[in-house]
């Protein structure tokens, strides 16, 4: 899944580095001051490599082709043969970003994670952070949700030995292994605001976590020194304790993290200069993971699903739950008051699917864990610790603006989050089409159907096939994608026409797809030919100023599959102020979909984008069956 900070990295926002290279060949780590941890390839898995330039370019020219008109292209076509000619620019960045892969085990690792992260000065909430949905509940009582959470604590803490332990199944793509190094990062990371560019702790060995309840927040050691973890018993009795000691509203230090990541860092400064915050701040850091017990969300005309999808992202804002947490942490788990469960988490250690993949073993954990065979006897000795924090005026005043800025986040986000329940991707499996590429042509006929113009899409690749591998852009958006739309909404084309249409747009998909997890996508090459030249001095090349970039980066729909066993979603925001969020999760009979937009643009809608996936899916279908019914 990409973060907005990516989105603005697409958008041809000039990416400032903050280091210079001295020498290129040079195996001394540069990003020392980023804190970045790197783990072991134990899996003697290959470096990510380098496409050619001419893999690339002409890769480039038919996805940008879509959005430009005839003697725009005839430019652009000019551009890419300067620049990609024996004496071009192009060759020279080529050279020196070979140079620099030739160095390391991973080229673009570093690059990423500082400009597509820590760089980024937006907030990370609505922005960069995610939301995961969990199965919904229903809590008649409050013992029940406190029964929940327990278990959901117990649970992590089987998955973190787990991942200790390196017990792990290895994932992988077809028979390739993938790098499992991002599983490693889920507890006890934190993002910590800095001016210009933040920093992230690693604290996996840590034996506490952190639980928040109105606003108040709770350390409670869970783990001991012999690594004996808490028996069931004594989670729940800790719990029950932050119940009775957080009847009353504290002092909304946590809306803080919600910031502008330069107004945080100076929220923060001030913040720390008092001992006690420092102390509590550092136990909330090293934590290995929050807990965030919610009050119900405000009333709305919202579906449940629409409403958890909010609850997750940002916690519906300062009067509500968006306080009653950490943004900071990695993994916020979220138990509602209303049956709402999930989770938020930062996303600069990890991509979606490691945390999906956590979510149903949770889920699995929840429902097979026997209770009465963690209900020891024998006494913890745990310690719980209410954290104490001083707000002083000028902290008063900080927090009085992030409440202001997070309530307009808030109101400016749309979410339509539903299950689409007539077919799964068995059905599109019987058709011998790829169930992801399917979705993703759908999305692009939703889109032309409202906008009748192409629209730039996103869909994010996992490249973890490479060590330290994260992601590279599937540009979804193609020529066939559009012909196609075309032919759907063409009453002259026969039925016949429009399944050729089809198949042509998925099978172009499915191609752009495997190449881009294989590493030959056309962005993040693009990214790091751009990023060398700025570290070299070099003037940024004319490809990054063409319409043909800027068009094809302005990616107005924002996409990711994120598959989980349970009825769980992802949910996020969209990468552009006129476009569409969509996460989707395709289980065998039916498809979870959680759609965003924002409310200030007047040409988009979250509903009505929904409402043009279901009917453009529908359309897909019946194509398909009225044909196979032809040839009967």
């Amino acid at each position: 899944m990409i973060s907005k900070n990516q989105r603005m990295i697409t958008n041809q926002r000039i990416l400032q580095t903050i280091f210079k290279m001295r020498n290129i060949k040079s195996n001394k780590r540069i990003f020392d001051s980023a804190k970045i941890r790197m783990f072991g390839n134990t899996l003697n898995l290959p470096s990510l490599p380098v496409p050619t330039l001419n893999q690339t370019i002409e890769k480039y020219l038919k996805s940008v082709t879509p959005f430009l008109n005839e003697s725009e292209l005839i430019n652009t076509k000019t551009i890419l043969k300067e620049f990609s000619s024996p004496n071009g620019i192009g060759n020279n960045l080529q050279d020196l970003l070979i140079q620099k892969a030739n160095s390391s085990e991973n080229w673009l690792a570093e690059w990423w994670l500082k400009t597509a992260y820590l760089e980024y000065r937006e907030p990370v909430v609505i922005f960069s952070s995610p939301g995961l949905v969990f199965p919904l509940e229903d809590f008649s009582i409050e013992d029940e949700r406190v029964v929940y959470t327990a278990k959901l604590i117990m649970a992590a803490l089987d998955y973190k030995f787990t991942i200790d332990n390196d017990q792990l199944p290895l994932d992988k793509m077809g028979k390739d292994p993938l790098d499992m190094n991002q599983y490693k990062k889920i507890f006890g990371t934190c993002r910590v605001p800095k001016k210009n560019v933040d920093e992230i702790e690693f604290n996996s060995e840590s034996r506490h976590i952190i639980v928040v309840r109105n606003n108040n927040f709770f350390s409670i050691e869970v783990i001991k020194e012999n690594m004996k973890r808490c028996s069931f018993k004594d989670i729940l009795g800790m719990l029950h304790s932050v119940l009775n000691e957080s009847t009353n509203l504290g002092d909304p230090v946590g809306i803080l993290t919600t910031e502008n990541r330069n107004n945080w860092s100076r929220a923060y400064d001030e913040l720390i200069k008092d001992p006690l915050n420092r102390d509590s701040v550092a136990k909330i850091q090293k934590s290995l993971f929050l807990v965030a017990l919610d009050n119900p969300m405000p009333d709305s005309n919202d579906s449940r699903r629409s409403l958890a999808s909010k609850q997750c992202i940002h916690g519906g804002g300062s009067m509500a739950n968006s306080a009653n947490r950490w943004f900071d942490k990695t993994v916020q788990f979220v138990i509602g008051q209303d049956g709402i469960v999930g989770l938020t988490y930062e996303h600069s250690p990890s991509e979606g699917q490691p945390i999906a993949s956590m979510t149903d073993y949770l889920i699995n954990y929840i429902k097979h864990i026997d209770t009465n065979n963690n209900m020891s006897d024998t006494k913890f000795d745990g310690t719980l610790e209410k954290l104490e924090f001083k707000v002083s005026d000028t902290l008063k005043s900080y927090i009085i603006e992030a409440n202001e800025n997070i309530d307009r986040l808030v109101k400016n986000l749309d979410m339509d989050c539903f299950q689409f329940t007539s077919f799964g991707k068995e059905f599109v499996k019987t058709q011998k089409l790829s169930p992801d590429s399917f979705i993703q042509i759908a999305m692009q006929y939703a889109f032309y159907r409202i906008h009748m113009t192409p629209g730039a899409h996103y869909e994010s690749a996992a490249t973890r096939k490479y060590i330290h591998g994260r992601t590279e852009t599937i540009r979804s958006c193609s020529i066939e994608s559009i012909a196609f739309a075309k032919a759907m909404l063409d009453s002259k084309k026969t039925i016949a026409d429009k399944v050729v249409a089809l198949k042509e747009a998925i099978e172009s998909h499915k191609k752009y797809a495997m190449e881009a997890v294989n590493g030959f996508g056309v962005d993040r090459h693009l990214l790091g030919l751009k990023l060398i030249a700025q570290e070299n001095g070099i003037e940024l090349p004319r490809i990054f100023t063409d319409p043909s970039f800027k068009r094809s980066s302005h990616m107005r729909i924002s996409t990711s599959q994120v598959a989980t066993r349970c009825d769980g979603f992802m949910c996020y925001a969209p990468l552009t102020a006129d476009g569409y969020g969509c996460c989707y999760n395709p289980r065998p009979f039916d498809i979870n979909f959680g759609v965003s937009a924002f409310v200030a643009h007047a040409d988009t809608s979250a509903t009505k984008f929904r409402l043009a996936l279901e009917e453009s899916l529908g359309d897909m279908h019946d194509i398909l069956a009225k044909s196979q019914k032809a040839k009967l």
